[in-house]
């Protein structure tokens, strides 16, 4: 059963109804269900599913190209194929063995492993493409890797033999809120919106790490279980996480381990700084590929040029692994209802919420009755400067709309219904007055407030506060 991808599986089945053939990539971080997803709904028409061995050479590529076209067809080869252009000269003798009335899948996973250093793959597999498959009418052509750098360079922008050839690439996501409750209930586990978003926030909505959620645990039992315990399946995923999509892995975990550990995010210069990876050519290709996986995020400040960007991680797992896991692998009984408790964890609440609603941005702009208004989303961090007179202020989350309207939004998680007291009402009067000057805006602004619990009732609240957003809007869209 596929839960969620309504708009993937729509495309897929369309495929099967065209009259001609047709190329498909699929990309996607790993862990986010691209396999599954192809296996699943293409299940019935799967001719041909070769699937990549990591860190293998040329000659064990082709061993798994020979053992696979064996089970798949009647040729029976005894020797290993020696070429890829040999390979692919069986592969059609076996494709017209088959009849031409119903679409026959070829199921490429983990395209970049096969494509080893001078194999030439990719342009035997552009030719075969070009040469055979498109004339026909019943081919469906998947390739899928989860290096979505990779098969974007390599694959979706080629210059040669495959460019402008895909029919379609589909691009998975992680789950989304809704998405997940979905998911849960699917499997019948049955959380509420507080227990779904606190293992949202450490794991994120990647159907691989959901699945392992066993019905009847608490957020807090599930977390320890598959995180801390000795033989839990998050406990070491992050070691093969970024190695598995990247060479040179130890520059993206290096940038990554820096990002963790900021809360608002770091410019290029800070980065190159703090994580040590070389400027130039090498720093910008990493960071492209974070940007481009969707490991990272770049924030722009509000009305500032590309220059002022803060780039911040928003991999959930990434974050809860440097912030919890990594400094507690020896595992002793109720670690995290203990570590739960501690300041640490109120910090990384807080910047996991934050993540949570950046994420979930077009919840909330259906929440606020927007969904049809443009706008764009900042942040903003002003340093105080005493020769300008000028006062520090920190905005967690800025929407700034078309129909003249800013809100500026205070992003709380909280073990109870926030309350506003007397002095943190003018904190926030006196931050908006502080926005409206440094900007000069002449738009309406409004302070927004979303918060898990609500916000008490208090004549300070209903003062300062504007708009309320709770976590159960995030779960509308």
């Amino acid at each position: 059963m596929i839960t969620g991808r309504e708009s993937q599986t729509k495309t897929l089945n369309e495929l099967l109804t065209i009259n001609k053939s047709s190329f498909v990539a699929v990309t996607g971080r790993r862990r986010v269900g691209k396999t599954y997803l192809i296996d699943t709904f293409y299940k019935k028409n799967i001719s041909f599913r070769l699937t990549g061995i990591q860190n293998a050479n040329k000659k064990e590529q082709l061993i798994n190209f020979t053992n696979t076209l064996n089970k798949y067809s009647n040729l029976q080869l005894i020797s290993p194929i020696k070429n890829w252009q040999e390979a692919f000269l069986y592969l059609k003798q076996y494709l017209e063995t088959l009849n031409k009335r119903t679409k026959k899948v070829l199921f490429i996973d983990e395209l970049p492993w096969i494509t080893t250093y001078k194999s030439n793959f990719l342009q035997f597999l552009a030719h075969f493409w070009n040469d055979y498959l498109s004339k026909e009418k019943h081919f469906i052509l998947v390739v899928c890797g989860s290096s979505t750098s990779w098969l974007t360079k390599k694959v979706i922008n080629d210059k040669g033999g495959l460019h402008n050839r895909l029919t379609t690439t589909l691009n998975l996501k992680p789950f989304t809120l809704k998405e997940t409750k979905n998911f849960f209930k699917s499997r019948k586990i049955s959380l509420n919106h507080t227990e779904i978003s606190k293992i949202y926030m450490a794991f994120g909505g990647i159907p691989y790490y959901l699945e392992q959620v066993k019905k009847g645990e608490s957020a807090t039992v599930a977390i320890e279980r598959l995180c801390f315990s000795n033989d839990g399946m998050l406990k070491n995923e992050y070691d093969n996480l970024y190695k598995a999509l990247f060479k040179n892995a130890d520059n993206y975990e290096a940038i990554v381990e820096v990002l963790a550990k900021s809360k608002q995010g770091l410019t290029t210069k800070e980065l190159i700084l703090k994580s040590k990876v070389t400027s130039g050519g090498t720093f910008n290709r990493t960071l492209n590929d974070l940007l481009l996986t969707g490991f990272i995020t770049e924030l722009t400040p509000f009305e500032r040029k590309k220059r002022g960007s803060l780039y911040r991680l928003n991999d959930e797992y990434s974050i809860f692994y440097h912030r919890f896991i990594k400094q507690n692998k020896r595992y002793t009984k109720g670690i995290w209802s203990q570590i739960s408790t501690s300041q640490n964890y109120k910090i990384w609440t807080g910047y996991a919420f934050e993540n949570l609603c950046f994420k979930h941005l077009e919840s909330i702009k259906k929440t606020l009755g927007i969904s049809g208004v443009y706008s764009q989303n900042y942040s903003l961090q002003v340093i105080a400067n005493k020769e300008k007179n000028q006062q520090g202020f920190q905005i967690d989350l800025i929407i700034d709309r078309k129909d003249n309207v800013i809100n500026l939004c205070e992003i709380k998680f909280y073990n109870a219904k926030f309350k506003i007291d007397k002095k943190y009402a003018e904190t926030l009067r006196e931050r908006k007055q502080h926005f409206i000057d440094y900007t000069k805006t002449k738009k309406q602004v409004f302070t927004t407030f979303i918060t898990n619990y609500g916000v008490e009732k208090s004549n300070y609240g209903l003062e300062i506060m504007d708009v309320e957003i709770l976590l159960g809007d995030l779960f509308n869209s």
